[in-house]
């Protein structure tokens, strides 16, 4: 089943008395089960794609639709709700709150969905299992190295069991071989629901490999070329 639908997305940004088109009439299909990397050069739209796919961003022209939801017809406030529940996001910087535990930082997007901590804390102890943090649920993020810190992250982004997740750089700040072992998870995490999607901005040739398929984008377009 497809999770993401694109069709001639084009995203212009006016810069002044000049308009700059990020994205320029890209198309592609990405479908459940898979984690996909998307690669290509500074400047050709791999942020701009990633934050449309997202509800963060809308498109000037084209369509999109994630999870069966057409985007463009989204107002804010559902847009809004759409990112809270059908979207998880996993940054380069981990984006963890600094004065909440591991399971607390998992909790949080419940929390925003006004729901209690305590309830929560189940589901986000389950997690953080799933990630090999069992042990951690109770230490902050200053007690934990990157790699753990990423993780706990990657558990956040599962909590409102979202189809798609959606990683920026996930690997950016951390070693090779923690480097490795994030995007084992990540694989796993994709693979292990088949409707599910990871989908990974990277620069790292090396990172792009793991994934099941690698999306290239150049000067806003999808590129059919090998990256």
């Amino acid at each position: 089943m497809a999770v993401v639908e694109a069709s001639g997305l084009v995203r212009e940004y006016r810069m002044g008395t000049e308009v700059v088109r990020a994205l320029d009439g890209a198309s592609l299909t990405l479908d459940g089960g898979q984690f996909v990397s998307v690669v290509g050069p500074s400047g050709a739209g791999k942020s701009t794609l990633l934050h449309i796919i997202g509800a963060l961003d809308t498109p000037t022209s084209g369509t999109i639709r994630v999870d069966g939801t057409d985007l463009a017809a989204l107002g804010d406030d559902e847009a809004s709700e759409f990112r809270r529940r059908r979207v998880g996001f996993i940054f380069q910087f981990f984006n963890l709150v600094p004065t909440l535990t591991a399971w607390e930082n998992v909790a949080l997007p419940m929390l925003l969905d006004s729901k209690s901590l305590r309830k929560a804390r189940p589901r986000a102890e389950e997690l953080l299992g799933r990630v090999g943090l069992g042990g951690r649920v109770n230490h902050r993020p200053s007690e934990l190295s990157g790699g753990q810190m990423q993780r706990v992250a990657i558990a956040r982004s599962l909590m409102m069991g979202p189809k798609i997740l959606l990683a920026d750089e996930p690997t950016g700040n951390l070693d090779s071989r923690t480097g490795a072992e994030v995007l084992d998870l990540l694989a796993s995490v994709a693979h292990d629901e088949p409707d599910r999607l990871v989908l990974m901005v990277t620069h790292d040739e090396n990172a792009a490999a793991v994934s099941d398929r690698i999306v290239t984008v150049r000067d806003g377009r999808i590129d059919g070329r090998p990256a």
